[in-house]
């Protein structure tokens, strides 16, 4: 009998969806991305939603050219990675009630400013472990009680996205747990959703259905789902979820070993038994989900990272583009001493992620060049991130041995460089570069039998680490620019 030696992952993100075929190696057979976008909400002016029809129908197209390439023969599975927090209301054979909306809608953002008025938030937070975002789901279940409460008493099920995609797949109607860790709605601690919460908010538990693990079957393609995918007619389908978790896992991180996805956004996590979610947590924004496995929790902080050093890129060297680019700054950067000759940037553009709250570069004058700008820029991202793993280590409760970097932001040499002296913690570096995708493959092989565990699967993939290691002979230098950094983001939020 042929080997089952391959994953189908229909990976669905804000920018693109893709379908990737990848073996038990983490190595890629098989891919196509689509460009992904929001709509207009119809039935809600100004309101953002995913045209779930338009969404299905770009995976289907990249699903028929991936399965054109690969031996059907060899599937273990298929699974689905998504975004977090969105989903919608079906009916009894999955038929949408209202367009999915999408957390770019800032229809939530006074429901969750004025949270209090069903729970006070120390509280809400303290159950859910999630931070005040106004896109978490709790808030678009609030918003459906207050504007279309006919349509929750109508509603079958609340899906979330990966469920909505593989009710497509297969017509199953059920939730995993990673999807619901990124709710708002549950009591993190136990893996499920908060009685407590759900009373207060008017929502019966019953909506979201028994939960999947990670790894479970949720049903086998149907035959509509077969043509519209080009795969074979009862192929096994298992949950993933919330594309973070199997980023995590997939990297190879084990427990207490923060993980940093360096991109447009700069997200730190690390697999923790333990976590804290007091007022003291709330006040660092430290969001807590659950993990692909049961029992451990993934504690993060997220602020902007390259879409700063993207925009100032395209300011101040709008000349270069590509690797010249790139080479060129970082070039010029590294000769410039650590300090970045007195520049300070106010962190508050970046933690603000949308550029609203204004930021200031101190310590200009008419000498200063760009490329001491950049590296200021550099430094500063670097003091965020220690910043952040210390946050990480206190909630947790564990000491950081060493920090696995992926993403875009990986390859930037200089900056890891100043990652590792300033947060005194190796970096490491790994091949893999589909972290999402091989999280959710390692438990398609393993729901398949391919592998006993997740852990056998992933033992199986061959990281090849590399490790940035840190100057020591720096750490008082860097222990004082960093205390620096603290002074001046504590004056900045005084002034504001």
């Amino acid at each position: 009998m042929m080997q089952k030696d391959i994953a189908i992952v229909f990976d669905c993100g804000a920018t693109n969806v893709r379908v990737i075929a990848m073996d038990t190696k983490g190595s890629i057979l098989a891919s196509k991305a689509m460009s992904n976008e929001t709509d207009d909400d119809p039935c809600f002016e100004g309101g953002r939603i995913w045209d779930l029809d338009k969404l299905w129908g770009k995976l289907c197209d990249c699903s028929l050219e991936v399965t054109k390439t690969i031996d059907a023969e060899r599937i273990a599975g298929i699974t689905f990675t998504t975004f977090g927090v969105d989903g919608a209301l079906v009916g009894a054979v999955g038929e949408l009630l209202y367009p999915v909306i999408s957390w770019q809608c800032g229809r939530t953002q006074p429901i969750m400013e004025s949270i209090d008025r069903y729970m006070p938030l120390d509280k809400l937070y303290e159950l859910s472990g999630v931070f005040p975002y106004a896109f978490n789901t709790i808030n678009k279940l609030i918003w459906f009680k207050e504007n279309k409460p006919d349509l929750l008493e109508k509603a079958h099920r609340f899906l979330f996205i990966p469920s909505l995609l593989i009710n497509k797949l297969t017509g199953a109607m059920q939730n995993d747990a990673t999807m619901m860790g990124t709710s708002m709605m549950t009591d993190l601690k136990n893996r499920r959703f908060s009685q407590q919460i759900l009373d207060t908010i008017g929502v019966d538990p019953s909506l979201f259905g028994e939960i999947a693990e990670p790894g479970d079957k949720a049903g086998v393609i149907n035959l509509q789902g077969s043509e519209e995918t080009g795969l074979p007619l009862g192929m096994p389908v298992f949950f993933a979820g919330h594309d973070t978790q199997f980023a995590i896992f997939g990297s190879g991180a084990k427990l207490n070993q923060p993980v940093l996805s360096s991109g447009t956004w700069e997200i730190l996590m690390s697999r923790s038994t333990d976590f804290r979610a007091s007022k003291k947590e709330l006040e660092k924004n430290l969001t807590t989900e659950g993990d692909a496995i049961n029992g451990v929790f993934n504690i993060g902080q997220n602020w902007l990272g390259s879409g700063v050093l993207e925009w100032f890129s395209k300011n101040f060297y709008p000349e270069l583009s590509g690797n010249d680019l790139y080479r060129t700054m970082i070039e010029e950067a590294t000769q410039v001493l650590p300090g970045s000759h007195g520049l300070q940037i106010d962190p508050s553009f970046y933690d603000d992620g949308t550029g609203g709250a204004g930021g200031t570069i101190n310590g200009l004058t008419i000498n200063t060049k760009r490329h001491e700008i950049y590296r200021a820029l550099l430094e500063s991202l670097a003091f965020r991130l220690r910043e952040g793993l210390e946050a990480l280590e206190e909630a947790g409760g564990f000491k950081a041995e060493r920090i696995i970097c992926v993403g875009g932001g990986s390859k930037n040499n200089l900056w890891n460089q100043l990652r590792a002296n300033v947060c005194q913690v190796p970096i490491q570096l790994i091949d893999q570069k589909e972290t999402t995708v091989l999280g959710g493959a390692l438990f398609v092989f393993a729901g398949s039998k391919v592998f006993s565990s997740v852990d056998e699967a992933r033992e199986n993939i061959c990281y090849n680490p590399h490790v940035i290691q840190v100057n020591s002979e720096e750490k008082g230098m860097w222990d004082d620019l960093y205390n620096k950094y603290l002074a001046y983001k504590k004056q900045q939020s005084i002034n504001v």
